[in-house]
Formats: C-alpha cells, sequence, structure tokens
C-alpha cells in the first residue's frame, strides 16, 4: 500500500466531507478548477505515457498534485514533459519500477490503448488509485479483467470520457432530457464520428533511438517498426486500437448508454458494415461504418462515420448534442420555461450525483480523497465500450450476431467468442 505520511492521511480523511459540499455552477464551467491543497496536503501523482493525450491529462493532473515522476517508452516523450513541470519529475521508461515506488498514491494512464488494461491492473495492485484515457480496453475480455481488479483492490478509477464532466454539462443536461421522458419511452441513439484514416502500404524503417520498440508493442503482435504505427496514428491498426469506432465513438456512444438507461446492461443484437482495408503494411481498422445495436425494451443505438453529433430522438421528440452546441424543440421548450430549466438543473445535479461539477480531472481527485465512485466509472465504461468493441467483431465477421448481455457472450457462435479476447505475446500478457 501507498505510504504517506501522517498528516497527509488525515488530510485525506478529514476533506472528504469538504470536497463533497463543494459545488460550482455547471452551466458555465469548460475547464478544470485546481485544487488550493498546500504541497504537503496533494496527492503524491505519476504518469505512465506522456505523448500527445497523456502529456495533457498528466499536465491536468499536476496541476491538482505533486506530479512525483512520469514514465514513456520513448525518452524524447518523458523528458519534455518531465522538463514542463515545475517540481522535480523523474523519468522512467519501465512503468513497472515507478509502480514500485511507495511514495506514488495515483496515476494517469495515456498509453496507446492495447497497454491500458495491463498497466491499469499492475496499477491497482501496486495501491495505486487510477485515471486512464479511453477507450479503457482492446478487447471485452480485458473490461471484465478490469472490473474485477477494481472490485478485488477498492482502487478507485476514473475512465477520460470527459463529456460527462464538462462541456458546459450539454452532454449531462441531453442525458437529463432523455431520461426524463420526454422525448418518449422508446430511444433511439446516432453516435455518429468522422470516419478513420486510410494509407499505406508503409515501408519498415529502424526505429529511433530514443522509442523502446519492443515494449512500445506490449503484449500486440511483434511487428517491424514504421513510424506509421506509433504515436497518434496507433490509431488506425487493430493490433493496438478499435479505430475511430471505439477512439472517438466511444464518447458518444457512453453518453447514448447512459441517456437510454442502458449503462448496467448490453445489446441483445449487433450488425453492421464496415470497409477494411486488408492489405499487407497499411491502416486496417474500419475506415467508414454503420453499425446498430439492439437492447431490449426496442431502445438502439447505431454507429455511424459521418458528422461528429449524438442525435437522440424517440417518439415525442428529438435532441442533438456535441461539444459546442445542445439543439432541439425539447431544449428550447425547456430554456422557455424556469420551472422547466430548474427541474432540468436538479435532474442533472443528481444525474451527478451530488458532487461538485469542476472538470473530470477534478472529480477523480475528490473521489481519491472522499473514495467515492467516479463520475466515469469502470463498470459503466466497459458496458459502453463493449458496444464498441462488438460493432467492430460484426463488421470483421460481416454477419449479424446475437449476444447475451448478463453472460456477456455470444449465443451459438464460437468463432465470435473466440474474439472477445486475444492471444498475448509473452512477457507482456495481462495477469488477472
Amino acid at each position: 500500500m501507498t505510504q504517506t505520511s501522517p498528516n497527509r492521511r488525515q488530510f485525506l480523511k478529514t476533506t472528504a466531507g469538504v470536497a463533497a459540499a463543494l459545488t460550482l455552477n455547471p452551466y458555465i464551467h469548460t475547464g478544470e478548477v485546481y485544487a488550493e491543497d498546500s504541497p504537503n496536503e496533494r496527492l503524491n501523482i505519476a504518469a505512465i505515457g506522456v505523448g500527445g493525450r497523456g502529456s495533457g491529462i498528466g499536465r491536468q493532473a499536476a496541476g491538482l498534485g505533486n506530479m512525483l515522476a512520469c514514465c514513456d517508452v520513448d525518452t524524447e516523450h518523458a523528458q519534455r514533459f518531465a522538463s514542463s513541470i515545475k517540481r522535480e519529475c523523474k523519468t522512467y521508461v519501465d512503468y513497472r519500477k515507478l509502480l514500485d515506488r511507495e511514495d506514488i498514491d495515483a496515476v494517469t494512464i495515456g498509453t496507446p490503448d492495447h497497454w491500458h488494461t495491463k498497466i491499469a491492473i499492475d496499477a491497482m495492485r501496486a495501491g495505486k488509485d487510477v485515471y486512464c484515457e479511453k477507450p479503457l480496453t482492446l478487447t471485452i475480455e480485458e473490461g471484465k479483467q478490469i472490473c474485477r481488479v477494481v472490485k478485488q483492490t477498492g482502487k478507485v478509477f476514473q475512465v477520460g470520457t470527459q463529456q460527462r464532466s464538462e462541456y458546459g454539462a450539454k452532454f449531462l443536461k441531453a442525458v437529463a432530457i432523455a431520461r426524463s421522458g420526454r422525448l418518449g419511452k422508446t430511444l433511439k441513439a446516432v453516435s455518429s464520428v468522422g470516419p478513420a484514416a486510410s494509407g499505406g502500404p508503409f515501408s519498415s524503417t529502424k526505429p529511433p533511438a530514443h522509442l523502446n520498440w519492443e515494449m512500445w508493442q506490449g503484449q500486440a503482435p511483434w511487428a517491424e517498426y514504421k513510424k506509421e504505427r506509433v504515436h497518434h496514428n496507433f490509431r488506425w491498426w487493430q493490433e493496438y486500437s478499435g479505430g475511430q469506432v471505439t477512439d472517438w465513438g466511444v464518447h458518444h456512444t457512453d453518453i447514448a448508454m447512459w441517456a437510454l438507461g442502458l449503462e448496467q446492461t448490453g445489446p441483445t443484437k449487433i450488425s453492421g458494415v464496415g470497409n477494411f482495408n486488408k492489405q499487407k503494411d497499411c491502416y486496417n481498422v474500419a475506415q467508414n461504418f454503420d453499425c446498430t445495436a439492439k437492447f431490449n425494451g426496442g431502445h438502439q443505438i447505431q454507429l455511424v462515420s459521418n458528422a461528429n453529433e449524438l442525435i437522440i430522438s424517440g417518439e415525442k421528440g428529438k435532441i442533438r448534442v456535441n461539444r459546442g452546441n445542445l439543439t432541439g424543440k425539447p431544449v428550447e421548450e425547456i430554456a422557455a420555461d424556469k420551472a422547466a430549466t430548474d427541474q432540468l438543473n436538479a435532474d442533472v445535479e443528481k444525474l451527478y450525483r451530488g458532487m461538485r461539477m469542476a472538470g473530470h480531472m477534478q472529480n477523480f481527485f475528490d473521489c481519491v480523497k472522499s473514495r467515492k465512485l467516479p463520475i466515469s466509472d469502470v463498470f459503466t465504461h466497459h458496458r459502453s465500450v463493449s458496444v464498441c468493441h462488438l460493432a467492430n467483431i460484426a463488421m470483421l465477421l460481416g454477419r449479424p450476431l446475437t449476444w447475451n448481455p448478463e453472460n456477456e457472450d455470444f449465443v451459438g457462435d464460437a468463432e465470435a467468442t473466440a474474439m472477445l479476447s486475444r492471444e498475448q505475446r509473452k512477457p507482456y500478457e495481462i495477469d488477472a
């Protein structure tokens, strides 16, 4: 377990009630609100994976806690991140050495997707609370493994689906409107994002000296180095990611599941079409896609590669939401009625479980101190990202599939069941 000074440990206990009592106006807030703890009272944290988005969440965490260390298999990323921290920040290439430190309370994980589960499980077992970027997993089996370890360890775990906390509460309002019955009883959501990148074949080259290519690949199948495989472009390879279906798609699909009241279950039918480049050494995720997940009760979620937005509709009305706008006749009707507006605001506060709405990373830090369930917990995220994984499996197999959401397995389809997990390269396999 993390070793903490008596003063700071006592602080974490006594401030739990204070953190829960603080409130901010969620309807005008657009960014992070940094805690005003003294250095000795702040959580000791570390960042694992600090290129691109990983550096972004690492800097957010550094504004709230004492950033003691960072880790990246690309030493240029680690050195660049460490130099941006105003205190001494030790760099590592192997995250396991970072996790051995007993003075670290929590970690952020911003690695490519195929590393999320392994590092997150190792971190929890090392006594650390975890903030991990989305999509949380590479496979459905990995999601089940993470859920088990969260229950076993009791660690606080926030998933980086920031739409649950930020963007002026537009998504929270959309969820509250949908759950109120104002749109109707049987709802359909269209989770729409742009297409994936296309490209290739790409040529193999020697890895740069500052990148540990062997460890970057982790449990994924070994491949010759191509600069188009790493950093931002890992998203376009099935070996490391699910493409836009999981990368951006899980943002809107997560909100759709919440809005339709499906956050604790899964679909019963999944079908879809997508175009994959099957040439060797090319980006190989679905570039364009159109998939439909059907749920008990008649609800439906469609995942498409179109404009970036979420549409939720029923027999009574329709709303549209993205990070810039929340529109639709029901929204206009609520805005014109003070009582309805007050009720919506109350519903949003209840949806956020009475916690202060001061940014997604702040919610994680608040929950580490209070030991409450964060607003984007692993259990509901596992259900949301599973819909995205199921869509990819249906497209790859080219046929509709039947899913049992209780058993989390396909019905009478051994070929599909085999795709719920992947063979893992040693010695990087997940031990769950």
